[in-house]
C-alpha cells in the first residue's frame, strides 16, 4: 500500500531513473537485481524527505557525474510506496536499522558500504560526494 500519491512522487523518482537508476517495484526486482555475485550494485532508498531531496539524491548524481569508478549496476527503491519491495530491500541492508533515505553498495553480493539517513541529515552534499567517490574508488 502506498503512503504518497503517485503524481507526488513521480518526478522525485524521476531524479534518479533519469540518470540511469533502474526502479525496483517489487521483492522479486531486488532479488534479481541483487542476485548476481559478481561486480557492483549501487542502491538508493529513495524518500519524499527533505534531506532526500537537498542532499541524498543531489549528492548520488554529483558523485555519479564526476567519479573515475562507478558501480556496474544502480538501482532503488522508493519508501513509503512499494512497501514490499523495500521491505525486500531492508533485509539485505542488515545489520543496518530502516532509514530513508539511504545509501548502499554491494560488491560481489555483499554489502560494503552503507550512509544511513543520520549520515545525509548530519552533511552537506559534498561530503556525501566525496564519501561516495571515496567507496566507489576503494570497491568498483
Amino acid at each position: 500500500m502506498a503512503v504518497y500519491p503517485e503524481y507526488m512522487v513521480a518526478p522525485i523518482r524521476q531524479d534518479l531513473t533519469e540518470v540511469g537508476f533502474e526502479q525496483l517495484m517489487t521483492p522479486e526486482d531486488v532479488e534479481s537485481a541483487l542476485a548476481s555475485n559478481e561486480g557492483t550494485v549501487l542502491v538508493a532508498v529513495n524518500s519524499v524527505c527533505g534531506c532526500a531531496a537537498a542532499k541524498a539524491r543531489p549528492a548520488l548524481k554529483m558523485a555519479l557525474a564526476s567519479a573515475e569508478k562507478k558501480p556496474g549496476k544502480l538501482v532503488t527503491v522508493f519508501a513509503g510506496m512499494e512497501t514490499d519491495a523495500v521491505a525486500k530491500m531492508r533485509e539485505h541492508l542488515l545489520p543496518y536499522p530502516p532509514s530513508s533515505p539511504c545509501i548502499a553498495l554491494f560488491k560481489d553480493g555483499e554489502l560494503v558500504h552503507m550512509i544511513e539517513r543520520y549520515h545525509i541529515e548530519g552533511s552537506d552534499a559534498m561530503r556525501i560526494v566525496n564519501n561516495l567517490q571515496g567507496a566507489f574508488e576503494e570497491y568498483c
